[in-house]
């Protein structure tokens, strides 16, 4: 419900200020929008673009209805628009629409998009505009739902309750590192056995890698992503020591929480990539750009986790990184290490 009464709270002036930005016209098929108390003419858009899903639904319906309505007052066309292909190709959209003062990367086909957010968690290989295939998904819960789940338990209830803050999961990245980069100390897996193995505390816990360890063993190698069995290990460990946590325990435990969910998401693209170049011929490009999308891009420690792990850095040109808070942020990059 909140979502809702946000969308229907926000939609109209976000509508108004676009309605403002379209070109003027003297057409006869032109629209007229009220400014200052007065009338101007604006150019009719040639169609309204709408957000169709994946999503939750109540709030899809919001921008449906309101979709619907503007192409049937303006008797335009309707478009509606995949949610996860929308953000993979916003850094296109971007670049499309730079100013002088501002600069994008755009990324060239073929590349990867790690579609990373509260509701999706998602590995998709993009080949042209319309071709997209998904190379892995997640089994359970999204890395966002995850994280904030993650914090719920990790963070002092004091912490949460002085916050003000419904994103969980930003709140537990500025507890875990409080002076942000310098805080990292982040040391990438050389091999991956390394990676796959549980790196012990001082605390007498350890978190075990999703799916390094299973019946099987064969599910090690899976392209799929799952993060249930993580957040149940937190939530064990936090109420066993709920009386006994000090502080600098719960922040190793929200670094460490975060290292190998991001680490997981790492391993799936690095996977991808082996695939790929494996496949790769002569008619094929090889993959040079990797896009973050989603809420949790913004998490600037699993940027950084992406820039240090070399074997990454060294398949791809460049790491686009499209993070989505309560203002969106765009950021292009080349990949150093």
């Amino acid at each position: 419900m909140i979502a809702v009464e946000s969308h229907n709270k926000q939609l109209a002036p976000l509508i108004t200020r676009a309605l403002h930005a379209l070109p003027s016209s003297s057409h006869v098929s032109s629209i007229s929008v009220r400014s200052e108390g007065r009338w101007l003419q604006k150019q009719k858009p040639d169609f309204v673009s709408v957000t169709r899903g994946p999503g939750m639904f109540s709030s899809l319906t919001t921008g449906l209805n309101t979709a619907k309505g503007l192409a049937i007052a303006w008797q335009v066309p309707l478009i509606g628009v995949n949610h996860m292909q929308a953000h993979a190709l916003t850094p296109r959209l971007v670049h499309a629409l730079e100013t002088p003062t501002s600069k994008y990367l755009d990324p060239e086909f073929p590349f990867l998009t790690l579609l990373v957010s509260g509701g999706h968690t998602m590995l998709v290989h993009s080949k042209a505009l319309t071709h997209h295939a998904i190379l892995a998904t997640t089994l359970d819960i999204a890395i966002g739902d995850a994280i904030d789940k993650m914090a719920r338990h990790i963070l002092p209830a004091d912490v949460i309750e002085s916050s003000g803050e419904v994103m969980y999961g930003r709140l537990l990245e500025r507890y875990a590192f409080p002076n942000g980069v310098l805080d990292y100390e982040y040391v990438a897996p050389s091999t991956r056995a390394e990676e796959m193995s549980s790196k012990s505390s001082s605390w007498a816990w350890a978190l075990a890698p999703p799916l390094a360890k299973t019946r099987s063993g064969t599910r090690s190698q899976a392209m799929e992503f799952t993060f249930t069995g993580l957040g149940s290990a937190i939530e064990r460990i936090c109420q066993g020591r709920k009386q006994v946590m000090t502080h600098d325990e719960r922040v190793d435990l929200a670094r460490e929480a975060m290292r190998v969910a991001f680490e997981h998401l790492a391993s799936r693209v690095l996977m991808a990539l082996q695939k790929l170049d494996e496949t790769h011929d002569a008619d094929n490009k090889r993959i040079g750009t990797i896009v973050v999308s989603g809420g949790v891009a913004s998490n600037h420690f699993l940027t950084k986790l992406y820039v240090k792990i070399e074997s990454i850095s060294s398949h791809i040109r460049e790491l686009i990184v499209q993070g989505c808070a309560h203002s969106s942020i765009f950021e292009g990059f080349p990949v150093s290490v």
